[in-house]
């Protein structure tokens, strides 16, 4: 099982499934969401993820448009785990407490699209778009 939570520890989830890849997206929206070059995270079936503590104190923000949505905590703004689609979650790595210990970058996501300051330094497969291409 795996573990994460919130800055402030206001909410908290677990994850009934061991991680072991993690994903890079280089797009311009991860890139303003999280304001960093990147949002790195797992992705998991929904069905193996819950929210434990709470799950009221969560606030949602979906990009008209797209397939997919983030939460984040309402009091300290920490971005936390969404859906891109019915069937699979996503987890910001960096919200991760325990059961990280295996994790490395598997694929690096919407790469034309990088902040040009951004250097990827890891052996993750690249995309210049989305997983398709």
């Amino acid at each position: 099982m795996t573990k994460g939570e919130c800055n402030c520890g206001e909410i908290a989830y677990e994850i009934q499934e061991s991680l072991t890849d993690l994903y890079m997206c280089h797009c311009s929206i991860c890139r303003r969401s999280t304001g960093s070059g990147a949002i790195t995270v797992a992705i998991v079936p929904t069905e193996k993820f819950s929210w434990i503590k709470g799950k009221e104190n969560l606030k949602y923000w979906s990009k008209p448009g797209h397939d997919w949505h983030t939460n984040f905590c309402a009091t300290c703004g920490s971005t936390l785990p969404g859906e891109n689609d019915s069937l699979n979650t996503y987890i910001p790595a960096g919200s991760l407490v325990d059961g990280n210990e295996n994790l490395k970058v598997v694929h690096h996501l919407w790469v034309d699209s990088k902040a040009s300051w951004e250097v990827i330094g890891d052996a993750g497969k690249r995309h210049p778009k989305g997983f398709g291409s």
